[in-house]
């Protein structure tokens, strides 16, 4: 009967826009969230390095060749560009000075040996626990980080001898051994493999292995600081490619390109969270003064029904409940239409060759629940001081 008296006899054109102005808004919020969550995730766990971090260094250019321009960083240039609002964090990439060797101490696989080039960097900026990156004097082994090219080296040296090649995970089972020497001595490390990268061209070592080998194994030519470990700050890549254009610096593309889709997307997705917002807030405000309509219209229906008994309680939460239904429409529609699009666009991105987490973000469904709570809050209170006015 309650409904009947207010709702039957309403004009239902203005609470119709309001419900597609927020299906729409629902909808793209939770659709947006979702994807800038998802864009973040993007690349994640696939490499050593830590996420939006990459390798930089000079350019080399004729003059340098020449001798005339110097490609390494001074200690007044990484302060600088540790000042840029891009960088979250900036250390050198500390480079061997003494001589040092790499071969097979294992019988998995064949002897093999080589002269190497070792770096070591921050463990802020690895992937790898602390637990297995660390190396003191009279340790075991090194723990190592081996450039995947070396690898597949490897693999390639083992293909001609005519015996198996060897996994990531059977590598990591193969002992290893360092020769450390200069002019005057030399001295033996066994090393061990605990991970790969696709980004590092040398063999990643312990600062203090590092410290150890230049300290002990000293020679004439000092070891210089030539790259830049640099973790570049979300949505900023724009302000760091145009550092590097006018400071002739220069960094690994297939860094670049995933570093710039997700500052790229993350962009987007950021402005559409901020009209999604908008467009929830404007229907929200409509349905609000839809409510407030009809509390106006049945004031004379409302300040009866009092009189014979109803209670102002019992009138306004059949006044919620009628919006709490059309709420529940809302949001319930909202996220059928961002499932059936989540599947297309999960699918578009996977042809287009982006692997993407394909399950739903627990924020995104979360800011449905967060929107429908405050519109029946608000929605709640409005009716009760509306309803209360008619006394």
């Amino acid at each position: 009967m309650l409904k009947k008296i207010l709702f039957s006899y309403q004009n239902k054109t203005q609470l119709i826009i309001a419900m597609i102005g927020s299906f729409l808004g629902f909808t793209f919020l939770i659709t947006s969230i979702h994807y800038l969550i998802r864009v973040n995730e993007f690349g994640k766990g696939e490499e050593i390095l830590g996420d939006n971090t990459m390798i930089v260094q000079k350019k080399v250019t004729s003059f340098a060749s020449m001798n005339l321009a110097k490609t390494d960083f001074s200690a007044s240039d990484i302060e600088r560009l540790k000042e840029k609002s891009f960088a979250s964090n900036v250390e050198p990439i500390l480079s061997n000075s003494f001589g040092v060797s790499l071969q097979t101490d294992s019988d998995l696989v064949p002897y093999f040996r080589s002269d190497v080039f070792v770096q070591s960097i921050n463990q802020d900026f690895i992937k790898v626990s602390s637990k297995n990156w660390n190396w003191k004097e009279g340790d075991e082994y090194v723990p190592i980080v081996l450039p995947r090219d070396f690898l597949v080296m490897l693999n390639t040296f083992a293909s001609g001898k005519g015996i198996p090649q060897v996994s990531d995970e059977i590598a990591k089972s193969i002992g290893f051994k360092f020769t450390l020497y200069n002019d005057n001595k030399k001295e033996w490390q066994k090393a061990k493999i605990v991970g790969f990268t696709n980004e590092v061209s040398s063999i990643l070592v312990p600062e203090s292995f590092m410290e150890y080998g230049n300290l002990n194994f000293p020679t004439k030519t000092p070891a210089k600081i030539t790259q830049l470990m640099l973790t570049v700050k979300e949505n900023e890549f724009g302000k760091f490619e145009e550092f590097m254009r006018s400071n002739s610096i220069e960094a690994k593309s297939t860094s670049m390109v995933v570093g710039k889709l997700k500052s790229v997307a993350g962009t987007l997705f950021s402005i559409l969270i901020g009209i999604s917002v908008i467009t929830v807030f404007l229907a929200g405000l409509v349905l609000i003064q839809y409510a407030q309509l009809l509390i106006s219209k049945n004031e004379y229906e409302i300040r009866t029904l009092l009189r014979i008994g109803y209670s102002p309680k019992v009138i306004t939460l059949k006044i919620l409940n009628y919006f709490v239904f059309v709420f529940a429409i809302i949001s319930g529609l909202s996220i059928v239409v961002f499932a059936i699009a989540k599947f297309l666009i999960d699918s578009i991105l996977k042809d287009g060759g982006i692997q993407i987490n394909d399950s739903f973000t627990f924020l995104s469904i979360l800011s449905v629940f967060f929107a429908f709570g405050i519109y029946t809050f608000v929605n709640y209170f409005n009716a009760k001081r509306g309803v209360l006015k008619t006394l």
